[in-house]
């Protein structure tokens, strides 16, 4: 991993970096539409597939980072992402952010997330998403860092989150197409 550096104080507020790092600086016909996520690394954990870990590069001073994943669960039975942390923050949450009315909000999931039996649940942008706050360090793009996520059922996985460029279209990591 390359060196990384604790950032320097930031002149925009929290809620703006939340805002950048959840990909709400995009426009809103992007966050309707998704982006369909390619798999480039997995992870698997009893009946659960984590695809491709990933986050996006965060401006210097940021305090908080987004992470999106798939979570596939092939069992009979529902499970839960209930927890999550990495090595670049001091805390970790799961969040869910919706535009209603051309509203946007954004929430944490205290309970933390189904991942519904034979289904996949999509972590993107201007949907389900991981922040990662209190940034320790400030994501590179091409560097990678390590997170666990924890799920009711299944146990703990420790995942690599893959870090993109700041902002617009991820770059694809090995896989056949763009996430």
């Amino acid at each position: 991993m390359s060196n990384m550096h604790v950032p320097a104080r930031a002149s925009l507020s929290r809620r703006s970096f939340a805002a950048l790092a959840c990909g709400l600086m995009l426009p809103l016909s992007l966050l309707a539409g998704g982006t369909g996520m390619a798999s480039a690394h997995e992870f698997k954990l009893g009946d659960l597939e984590i695809g491709h870990p990933w986050s996006r590069e965060t401006p210097a001073g940021a305090k908080v980072a987004g992470g999106y994943l798939s979570i596939t669960n092939h069992g009979s039975e529902a499970d839960r992402l209930i927890a999550v942390s990495s090595t670049i923050s001091d805390k970790g949450e799961i969040h869910e952010m919706a535009v209603n009315d051309g509203v946007m909000t954004m929430r944490q999931l205290p309970d933390g997330l189904e991942i519904p039996a034979g289904e996949k649940v999509e972590l993107k942008p201007g949907s389900y998403h991981l922040m990662f706050m209190g940034l320790k360090s400030q994501p590179k793009k091409g560097e990678k860092f390590a997170g666990t996520l924890t799920f009711e059922k299944a146990g703990t996985i420790e995942v690599e989150f893959a870090v993109d460029a700041m902002g617009g279209k991820t770059e694809d990591h090995g896989s056949n197409g763009s996430h």
